[in-house]
């Protein structure tokens, strides 16, 4: 498979602050992608959430920032939204069109939220998703512990249905 690009979502300091499940895993495996893709220069873009004022996530403050392990470089894009869809009164659809990306992998945060209403939207918009394992997380909730609903979204959601989840090394050597 060919990749067009890589979204990166709300992997963010505040948000890494507050530990999430299986983080070093999550980071590492992004980290992995992010290098594979620089060689073969393919685009990566970070999405931010902006939460408002007040919040952890207030834009401008340092709970905002991408988180440092995994931070852009000067050629990658950044767009800040405030929905949980990372298409939602963004330029994402758009640029993702301007660079002629149809195939496009999701990672990061948090899997029941912003990565699952970003895949479904973009699945809806005609994307080719795919989303790695142990590549995004979230934390344990009232309802669920974090490494349920992990394996939850991945293999009863998404897997054949929005996207297709792939090991981070299928990923890489496809």
């Amino acid at each position: 498979m060919k990749y067009d690009a890589l979204l990166i979502v709300d992997v963010q300091i505040a948000l890494m602050e507050e530990r999430p499940f299986n983080e070093k895993m999550m980071i590492s495996n992004i980290k992995r992608i992010i290098n594979a893709f620089r060689e073969k220069n393919i685009p990566i873009i970070y999405v931010r959430h902006d939460g408002g004022k007040g919040d952890e996530l207030e834009k401008d403050s340092r709970g905002w920032q991408i988180y440092d392990e995994i931070a852009p470089e000067d050629n990658d894009k950044i767009i800040d939204k405030k929905y949980n869809s990372a298409f939602r009164q963004t330029e994402l659809h758009q640029y993702l069109q301007s660079i002629g990306a149809k195939n496009i992998i999701i990672c990061g945060m948090q899997t029941e939220y912003c990565i699952d209403a970003t895949c479904k939207v973009a699945f809806e918009m005609d994307y080719h998703v795919t989303i790695p394992k142990k590549a995004t997380t979230t934390y344990d909730n009232d309802f669920a512990k974090a490494e349920d609903l992990l394996e939850y979204y991945e293999e009863k959601i998404w897997n054949n249905r929005y996207a297709q989840v792939l090991s981070v090394d299928e990923i890489i050597m496809g």
